[in-house]
Parts: C-alpha cells; sequence; structure tokens
C-alpha cells in the first residue's frame, strides 16, 4: 500500500519517505527530492489552486510518474511532508498525479484504522524476519538511488 502522511505521525517509520524541501533535525531517513516544491513556490503565498498549477509545472511535468514509483519503493511506502492531515499540501497533489497516471488509491495514513493498523504490522513483520527489508516485498535491502538525499 502506498500512504501519505506528516513527519510527525509517520516519521518514525521505516517505510516514510520525505518529499519535502526541508527536514526535519536529525531526520536519518529516506528523502525523494524531486517531488520537493521549490523555496520560491513554497513562500509564493499562493492559493490551493495556483500552488497545484505552478507545482505541476515546476515539478510534475518533468517526471515520470513510473519511474517516480519505482524510486520510491513500488508498493510500500508513506509520503511524508510537514503539513498535518487535513490541511493543503503538497503530498496529498502528489496523491492524485498518481493516481490520474497510474490509477494508484493512495490515501492518508490513519493509525487509527484497522486496515492501516494491519499494513503497519506485516511491514513490522518483514522487517523483523531474517534479511526482511520493510519497504521493498521480496527484496534486501539494496543502496538509495543516486538521487535520493539521504540524511
Amino acid at each position: 500500500m502506498i500512504f501519505t502522511s506528516c513527519f510527525r505521525i509517520s516519521g518514525h517509520l521505516p517505510q516514510a519517505v520525505a518529499i519535502s524541501r526541508g527536514l526535519p533535525h536529525g531526520w536519518q531517513g529516506r528523502a525523494y527530492r524531486h517531488l520537493a516544491p521549490s523555496w520560491a513556490l513554497i513562500m509564493a503565498g499562493l492559493t490551493p489552486t495556483e500552488f497545484i498549477r505552478a507545482y505541476r509545472a515546476e515539478v510534475l511535468d518533468k517526471l515520470d510518474p513510473r519511474q517516480v514509483l519505482n524510486d520510491l519503493g513500488g508498493d510500500d511506502f508513506i509520503m511524508l511532508c510537514w503539513e498535518p492531515p487535513g490541511e493543503f499540501c503538497h503530498r496529498r497533489v502528489v496523491a492524485a498525479w498518481l493516481k490520474k497516471e497510474l490509477g494508484l488509491e493512495i490515501h492518508e495514513l490513519n493509525p487509527k484504522l484497522r486496515r492501516h493498523q494491519e499494513w503497519l504490522r506485516h511491514m513490522r513483520e518483514r522487517a523483523d524476519a531474517p534479511g526482511g527489508d520493510c519497504s521493498r516485498p521480496g527484496k534486501k535491502a539494496a543502496p538509495a538511488p543516486r538521487e535520493w538525499a539521504i540524511r
């Protein structure tokens, strides 16, 4: 499953991939900067509609959604940025883009929902298995692609 979330809720999970321009102090997880909006776009004070239009032109229109999906981990990852659930955020724009381009349903992770709890439990079990890698089913951990900013 693929989810979106914020650092506060899901930043501690091994499936987390930051797609934000800034990262929390001491961030040790994966980061995929290709989806991060520029500082100029972040600071422009745009309405959500204006932001979506500008973000698509600046970021999404330049990317191959299949490559992005592959880079992020295929089918088990959580895209993170700063805003809490319910606030406008570019991670939901990315989710809508992946739905339009690839037909993927990407929900906001809610650890209180049973099916989300089951997915998290399954990910922990895979991680605890010998040679387990909770972010890539059936694969051993591989080095991160060059374009990931690992911190």
